[in-house]
């Protein structure tokens, strides 16, 4: 993370002779935590980084209508989400990320080192996917980014009740999951 606070990071932005210094800066600052973000949603390195990508030209061409009305990093993991989102209506996701875990177990499994916290882990990032997307989002957002339910409420778009609704079912099927493959 840089030392940048946000309030520097947008005076910068909003200053049309330091902009592309402040974008570059926030790049740098959020770069690595949207990936993981991205990534964890769609599976795939190639797509994330696509996505990632397209986010950053969305955030780029967009940058004089953020108003700072929200938290800097609340808007673009709203970018983000909504990319992913975009992806996952123009893709056959589901069958995709399918044959993803598949590929990825079959590589796990002929390892035969596999450490069985590698096994559970796994079986985790299985359980995971096999979550509905709205479901999925909430729980990674929430376990992953340890993002507050009322910065994920802005990310989304949605009330806190909601989400937290959705947080406890995406648990309950992680557990269920987990015990039927046990």
């Amino acid at each position: 993370m840089s030392q940048q606070t946000e309030a520097e990071i947008l005076a910068l932005i909003q200053n049309p002779n330091t902009r592309d210094t402040g974008f570059l800066l926030l790049m740098n600052t959020y770069q690595k935590q949207l990936y993981w973000h991205i990534r964890r949603l769609v599976v795939s390195h190639e797509d994330a980084q696509d996505i990632l990508q397209e986010t950053f030209i969305l955030v780029y061409s967009h940058l004089a209508s953020f108003k700072g009305e929200s938290a800097i990093y609340t808007w673009l993991y709203r970018i983000a989400t909504n990319e992913c989102n975009r992806h996952f209506r123009h893709t056959n996701f589901r069958r995709q990320r399918e044959e993803l875990l598949s590929d990825t177990t079959a590589e796990l499994a002929a390892d035969t080192a596999l450490e069985n916290s590698d096994q559970i882990l796994l079986k985790f990032q299985h359980a995971i996917q096999q979550l509905p997307n709205k479901q999925r989002m909430v729980f990674n957002l929430r376990y992953y980014d340890e993002l507050s339910y009322e910065d994920i409420a802005q990310i989304l778009q949605t009330s806190v009740g909601t989400l937290r609704t959705s947080y406890h079912f995406a648990f309950e099927k992680i557990k269920q999951y987990l015990a039927d493959h046990d």
